[in-house]
């Protein structure tokens, strides 16, 4: 096995490691940055820190993701997925839809999902958004959704858009016609949305 391991029990004691973890985490909270949320969340997983500590920061990643999403359809303006932190907000709100959905909360998963679909400007993004939706909206519980529907299986972890299940087992655009009436239904409850002023 000659994969690189990274001690965790000296990161654990590295002085200069937990500094910089520190003022990471001090700038995370000073400037709002959820993309710098994750950082620490990552380190903090990492070193196998407290689950308090962990839950903490991953209370402050989905609480601003919610509040920046917020103000972004007021504004209104949609994720530009080369922002860091739009791409960082995005990821958040879509890891809390399929919280969601794991934990069977059709409609808050389903609400989630459209929502992405509005706010993504990237077509292979909202097409895969509109798949999760309209999976939800079929019935399709989430454990089926992920064995028969999704196509984890070619998942590149050096693709930051790998967070965002975006394969499925059959074409999208077949899934999408399959379930006509349900993107009808989608794009319908969505309308409401484009009449923010």
């Amino acid at each position: 096995m000659n994969e690189e391991t990274v001690d965790i029990e000296a990161l654990k004691k590295d002085p200069e490691f937990l500094e910089n973890l520190e003022r990471l985490e001090k700038e995370m909270q000073e400037e709002g940055s959820i993309a710098k949320g994750y950082q620490v969340l990552d380190a903090k997983l990492a070193i196998e820190a407290e689950e308090e500590e962990i839950n903490g920061i991953f209370t402050f990643i989905v609480n601003t993701a919610f509040d920046r999403l917020s103000t972004y359809l007021t504004e209104p303006r949609k994720f530009e997925m080369t922002d860091p932190e739009d791409f960082a907000t995005a990821r958040a709100i879509y890891e809390h839809g399929i919280q969601r959905y794991s934990e069977n909360d059709q409609k808050g998963a389903k609400e989630i999902f459209l929502v992405l679909y509005h706010m993504f400007t990237v077509e292979m993004l909202q097409e895969a958004m509109m798949v999760h939706a309209c999976a939800v909206m079929s019935g399709k519980a989430f454990e089926p959704f992920i064995d028969e529907i999704a196509d984890v299986s070619g998942l590149d972890p050096q693709d930051p858009l790998s967070c965002f299940i975006t394969e499925f087992a059959q074409p999208t655009d077949m899934l999408l016609a399959m379930w006509a009436e349900h993107v009808k239904q989608g794009k319908e409850e969505l309308k409401v949305l484009e009449k923010t002023p």
